[in-house]
């Protein structure tokens, strides 16, 4: 495997040009990629793309910080989750997702009636999710990062469907309570986006142009890892 590290050059009579000279394609046997979460809705996303890879527990303190944008969590979490596993070596990916209704952010319900009382706001309304990527690769140090936004517009929601779709699929450990892979799908009436993995909190198609941009050959041949 082959890296170049960031490369400075200083041109006669002209400006100083910085290039990122990576290999064309990376080895997997001997590069490490990590997924710096434990949500399985991720693990099962990042699994799409038939690489292997390992997980860990970021341990993100995901707090507010006051003033900050729900773009700007997004990509202060993803970085930080990206940064947590410290020097290990590999490509690390981290990633967080933030779920908007006109500023207010909507976080995980972890209970049905605080999911029932955040599908009663989004009804009719439109809610933007702002969902980050990082990859960082340690050795050499290489950072590169994608913000995706996703708007998801819902009907006119009667409250007796809204508690018959929570009994159902349980949306619980969801932003926006909703799991539009599954019965979620039944409560809007638009959406908007150019990936709509990114409402699983792992936009594949950034992730992607980031593991290109990294070296990494896609897809991956089926004789390009060994066992």
């Amino acid at each position: 495997m082959r890296w170049y590290a960031v490369k400075a050059i200083l041109l006669p009579n002209g400006p100083r040009v910085t290039r990122h000279v990576f290999s064309p394609k990376l080895d997997l046997n001997s590069v490490k990629l990590v997924l710096a979460s434990t949500s399985p809705y991720r693990v099962a996303l990042l699994q799409r793309l038939g690489l292997p890879f390992e997980t860990i527990d970021p341990e993100a303190d995901e707090s507010e910080d006051r003033g900050e944008s729900p773009a700007e969590r997004a990509r202060r979490l993803a970085k930080f989750k990206a940064m947590a596993p410290g020097k290990r070596a590999g490509l690390v990916i981290g990633s967080d997702q933030v779920a908007s209704l006109r500023g207010q952010i909507l976080h995980k319900p972890e209970t049905p009636e605080v999911a029932v009382s955040q599908l009663r706001l989004c009804s009719g309304q439109t809610v933007a999710f702002y969902t980050a990527v990082c990859v960082m690769s340690t050795d050499p140090v290489w950072q590169g990062e994608r913000l995706v936004t996703y708007e998801v517009t819902f009907r006119d929601l009667l409250l007796e469907e809204i508690k018959r779709y929570v009994e159902l699929d349980a949306p619980l450990d969801c932003a926006g309570s909703f799991k539009w892979e599954a019965l979620g799908i039944t409560l809007f009436k638009e959406m908007r986006g150019n990936d709509p993995t990114a409402l699983q909190g792992l936009p594949l198609i950034a992730l992607c142009e980031l593991l290109r941009e990294a070296g990494l050959s896609l897809p991956l041949g089926s004789q390009s890892v060994k066992e």
